[in-house]
């Protein structure tokens, strides 16, 4: 089966990590854009916006290959958890999270040069177990949880926190594989 090599608008290792699991060839082209969510953008629109804007700026700047770019995000009781902006804002995303389900919501795009921008979502629920005080400090202290949406890494240290998970798990890691797969076999479909 033929996967066209791509180009990952993203610095992230762990997206890096889903292609290679996959087998796919990329190449990757970080890019930085204004991250702010805008007033009252709801979880969806926002992480397909911000799919959209990174892999049309690394389109903008690349060799021509079909460009992927990403972005996730967590939910939980309508409250949009991004990457924490210190330990503090941290600790308060795992007391949200504690012992309860949650929505981790991942933006895909891909721009080629051929056809429409094809942009969509994926979903997955996953439950936190029930943390104590001194769990969250540990974690916190771990300094996991710094870089990460939702303040936890469920390939990660965070794994011996998630209880269940309903879903696509590389979505939660960062790259719904499969949504990526159908939205390129979509895109050569209608380039044919």
């Amino acid at each position: 089966m033929y996967l066209p090599k791509i180009i990952l608008a993203s610095a992230s290792p762990r997206r890096a990590e889903i292609l290679r699991t996959a087998g796919w060839q990329f190449e990757t082209l970080a890019v930085h854009i204004d991250e702010t969510r805008h007033q009252d953008e709801e979880a969806v629109s926002y992480v397909k916006r911000l799919a959209r804007e990174k892999a049309e700026t690394a389109a903008g700047r690349s060799t021509g290959l079909t460009v992927v770019g990403a972005d996730t995000t967590v939910v939980v009781e309508e409250q949009i958890l991004e990457k924490p902006i210190d330990s503090d804002d941290a600790e308060r995303m795992l007391r949200l999270l504690n012992g309860r389900w949650h929505k981790v919501l991942t933006g895909v795009a891909v721009v080629d040069r051929k056809n429409p921008t094809r942009v969509d979502y994926q979903a997955t629920e996953v439950k936190f177990a029930a943390m104590n005080d001194d769990d969250i400090s540990w974690y916190v202290a771990s300094e996991e949880p710094m870089d990460k949406a939702g303040a936890y890494a469920i390939q990660g240290l965070g794994a011996r926190f998630i209880e269940g998970i309903r879903g696509d798990y590389f979505n939660v890691v960062g790259l719904p594989i499969r949504l990526v797969y159908e939205l390129l076999h979509s895109a050569q479909a209608d380039g044919e």
